[in-house]
């Protein structure tokens, strides 16, 4: 098995090198015409941000100091989205490069043809002889002419194509990288879903649940970044606030003062709380203590049973490997099953399970949407649901493409959200 996880990780490595190869040589060895500065400042920038990008990876799993991981992650998180889309730019470069070829070629001007010079004419005898004249004074010698700076080659049509390719490609990824980081730094739009439930009974028609998942405060999104989703959820005086994990990305220690505008969050029926697969690279009984002190409820494999259902939450499957997994029997059985159930549950794979034990509707997050194209593809290939509401049975399923961003600060293709779930009764 060891064997197996080297020989991936060296394929993976291979990937890598001969990818930014790739990326150097397009952007810095094919717009200039011999080595220089240009291909050692290519160099350095691209060895650079992937060192800035492990660097940044490393010191937040291994708990570095705080202050190094967030002078590490944005330069370093940023260049991961960053290269992402000057390999794609350069890549879509490919098919534009022989097409910009041509027209050049059908646009160069056509050498001019010489024009023939006619002979001088003899000149006629002179009749008579020229009288003789006096030697002319002799004139100063003229001061010889400054010989002409030679004329700078035009660059080649193949060194015009490959600048002009590569700048478009740079200002391209630039543009989708800066939009993409705006768009997160901004805050989550509110999406609105309705959802009919069977059980529901017709006094709870029109029941609001405010879904926040994936928020993952760090050394990037902050106590700023926090105030402006608690602002966001409040704004849509939600009848009950569930919090489908990966709240953080970093200890209660570095973390708690940027988890504080939590203790904002008002409901009628409360805030509540599952734990997501980044509580656990964090501290997972650590930030459960925290949100209850902030006055969130914590649902680990438990059940709350509300005025017109049950709401039941899950710990997230990376528990286990603590010993905290999730319990569904714990959390489900010995209900009711007249009335409805909500479940809260971080992943959308433990949809199965939901399935298995009658669950109405599963609320969940985890992944991103996708976060990054063309990532969401890698995304739904690894969960049932990528994004939105879906159905398993007689089961619903929502997964909400959550409030922030991990690694990079930067959502292209996937808007981050926080989603109000109105329960509609089939029986209104």
């Amino acid at each position: 098995m060891v064997i197996v996880y080297v020989l991936l990780a060296l394929a993976v490595l291979a990937v890598l090198v001969a990818a930014n190869w790739y990326l150097w040589r397009r952007l810095f060895r094919d717009t200039t015409t011999g080595p220089g500065r240009a291909r050692r400042t290519g160099v350095v920038v691209i060895a650079g941000g992937w060192i800035l990008a492990v660097g940044a990876l490393v010191a937040e799993r291994a708990g570095a100091p705080f202050l190094l991981q967030r002078v590490l992650a944005w330069p370093g998180f940023l260049w991961l989205a960053l290269s992402v889309y000057l390999l794609l730019a350069v890549l879509a470069g490919e098919v534009v490069r022989p097409l910009l070829r041509r027209v050049l070629e059908r646009r160069a001007p056509r050498p001019a043809q010489p024009t023939p010079t006619p002979a001088p004419a003899a000149a006629a005898p002179s009749a008579e002889p020229a009288p003789s004249a006096e030697p002319a004074p002799s004139a100063e010698p003229a001061p010889p002419a400054e010989p002409a700076a030679p004329a700078q080659p035009a660059p080649s049509r193949r060194l015009l194509v490959s600048r002009v390719v590569a700048g478009a490609a740079a200002a391209a990824a630039v543009g989708t990288v800066g939009y993409g980081t705006y768009g997160v730094l901004r805050g989550p739009r509110v999406k609105r879903v309705t959802v009919p439930l069977a059980k529901l009974p017709r006094a709870a028609h029109g029941y609001r649940i405010a879904v926040v998942s994936d928020i993952h405060l760090g050394p990037i999104l902050g106590r700023g970044f926090a105030q402006t989703v608690v602002d966001t959820v409040n704004s849509t005086r939600p009848d009950l606030i569930a919090v489908v994990g990966d709240l953080v990305d970093g200890s209660v220690k570095d973390l708690g003062p940027a988890a504080a505008p939590l203790a904002q969050l008002e409901a009628r029926h409360g805030s509540w709380f599952v734990t997501g697969n980044h509580e656990y690279f964090s501290g997972a009984e650590q930030w459960v203590a925290e949100v209850r002190r902030l006055g969130l409820r914590p649902l680990e494999n438990a059940r709350a049973e509300l005025p017109w259902f049950d709401l039941a939450g899950v710990n997230d499957v990376t528990g286990e490997r603590e010993g905290h997994g999730p319990d569904y029997a714990k959390a489900l059985d010995d209900r009711d099953t007249a009335r409805a159930c909500v479940l809260l549950a971080h992943q959308p794979v433990q949809i199965h399970e939901a399935v298995r034990h009658g669950v109405d509707l599963q609320l969940s997050g985890h992944t991103h949407g996708g976060q990054l194209w063309p990532g969401n593809f890698i995304a739904a290939a690894a969960n049932p649901t990528l994004a939105g509401l879906d159905r398993y049975g007689d089961t619903q399923l929502y997964v909400s493409r959550g409030a922030g961003a991990w690694g990079p600060p930067t959502r292209v293709g996937a808007p981050s959200d926080i989603t109000v779930i109105e329960l509609a009764s089939t029986r209104a």
